[in-house]
């Protein structure tokens, strides 16, 4: 797949109802991410820095918030299948749209401090001559 339309494409329409209100939150959350396919599912980076990934399946919706973003969340998160970096929301329950949008802000500040304490001169955790 080429773009995150073609992905959502492929799924059923209640699930691409689903995939569409979740990339449309990280979106408007993240205006300037920059979208793609990596890991063949959609993924957003802000400020160079990963943001968020999401995958549909048959019967859920994973989300990959990197482990910061299920960390900060863990105590929300504790009530559905997760991993260190991963979350599982079945699609016959309820999608925590409200925590998936925390998820996406908390993330989107999080790369945004990394970016205002790397000290003048780095680029890729080297020095480079000014």
């Amino acid at each position: 797949m080429k773009n995150v339309d073609e992905y959502m494409a492929c799924f059923p329409t209640d699930i691409q109802q689903i995939l569409t209100r979740i990339r449309n939150i990280i979106l408007k959350h993240a205006p300037d991410a920059e979208e793609s396919i990596t890991y063949k599912m959609p993924s957003y980076k802000t400020f160079g820095k990963r943001l968020i990934y999401f995958a549909g399946f048959k019967n859920h919706i994973g989300l990959y918030a990197t482990p910061s973003g299920h960390f900060e969340f863990k105590d929300e998160l504790a009530k559905f299948k997760h991993g260190k970096g991963s979350v599982q929301f079945q699609i016959d329950k309820p999608i925590p749209y409200d925590l998936i949008r925390q998820i996406v802000k908390f993330r989107v500040e999080e790369n945004k401090s990394k970016i205002r304490h790397k000290p003048k001169g780095m680029k890729k955790g080297k020095l480079t001559k000014r």
